[in-house]
């Protein structure tokens, strides 16, 4: 092998509105948003931590991209360094429906407790806390 992948650096996500998708990841997950700058694109970037998720228009024109452009498909989870109640706690505030959980799941690290939601585009977000019931 003459390599080996260290980490994640960013994804991407097709989104029919990104301006709402950006709002949503930054009022419901407290990302911070960005342009994404001199890239010949129209999308935004939200951050946390050292990652990036570039948000696109589905139907934007970027080479190269995925194969199957499609809103909705993708199912993430985020650790987060608080208790399961208080993300439910704060996904109430926010007025986003919790559809399942808190349950457990194993994540990288381990056991996790598991909390998930919906973006705008009907992604499945898993909000997952190491911190245990």
């Amino acid at each position: 092998m003459r390599f080996a992948v260290d980490r994640l650096d960013h994804l991407v996500l097709a989104c029919r509105d990104v301006d709402i998708s950006a709002a949503w990841y930054q009022r419901v997950m407290g990302m911070e948003t960005d342009p994404l700058g001199d890239e010949p694109t129209e999308g935004i970037a939200v951050r946390f931590g050292g990652q990036l998720i570039k948000l696109l228009p589905r139907d934007q024109d970027t080479v190269p991209r995925a194969e199957n452009i499609v809103t909705g498909a993708a199912d993430m989870c985020f650790a987060t360094a608080v208790g399961w109640e208080d993300v439910v706690a704060h996904l109430h505030d926010c007025g986003v429906a919790v559809e399942l959980g808190p349950v457990p799941r194993t994540g990288a690290l381990g056991p996790i407790s598991s909390v998930y939601c919906r973006d705008p585009d009907r992604n499945l977000i898993e909000i997952a806390s190491y911190l245990g019931d």
